[in-house]
């Protein structure tokens, strides 16, 4: 009886694991997964989770390299932004340069904010990642833009006191 039990268990387990969603493929699945999803439902790719996030910017903030890559070249809006930012702005916060460097290939935007008014110029500036912010200023990340405390890529530089990348800033 207990080996029955058992065995019950870990089909369901199995079953279970074979039908993950969208979002949990996209923070741990595979391309092919993906694209099993998207030949069910070719929209998927665009869906929101309940907290707003898509399954792109899932991607990009678990550091989900092949999917994100997929995604992001069959995404309606690599720009799609949710009250947290954008796929951009989470790669600047994980502060993955070639993620970031993707997106960008891929139209990225690196001007949007989110709903603090914070760019992902200012992540990568929060986070002192200086091969990242010569990237986003590469694809003409706006260094004047103000979050909504009125701070500039520049403000946020002066406090960290990093003097390269300060000098990166300067006007």
């Amino acid at each position: 009886m207990k080996k029955l039990f058992l065995l019950i268990v870990l089909i369901g387990t199995l079953c279970t694991a074979q039908d993950k969603d969208v979002f949990d493929t996209a923070r741990f699945g595979t391309v092919e997964q993906m694209q099993a999803l998207v030949k069910k439902n070719k929209d998927t790719v665009n869906a929101l989770n309940p907290a707003g996030f898509s399954p792109l910017i899932l991607a990009c903030y678990r550091g989900n390299v092949p999917v994100a890559e997929y995604l992001a070249k069959n995404v309606k809006d690599v720009n799609y932004n949710s009250s947290n930012g954008t796929a951009l702005a989470s790669v600047a916060v994980k502060g993955d340069v070639k993620l970031a460097k993707l997106l960008l290939e891929n139209k990225a935007n690196p001007n949007i904010a989110d709903a603090n008014g914070v760019t992902p110029l200012v992540y990568a500036v929060q986070f002192q990642n200086k091969e990242l912010i010569m990237l986003l200023l590469k694809y003409k990340a706006d260094k004047n833009k103000k979050d909504n405390e009125g701070k500039s890529p520049y403000d946020h530089a002066v406090f960290t006191n990093n003097q390269d990348i300060i000098n990166l800033l300067k006007n």
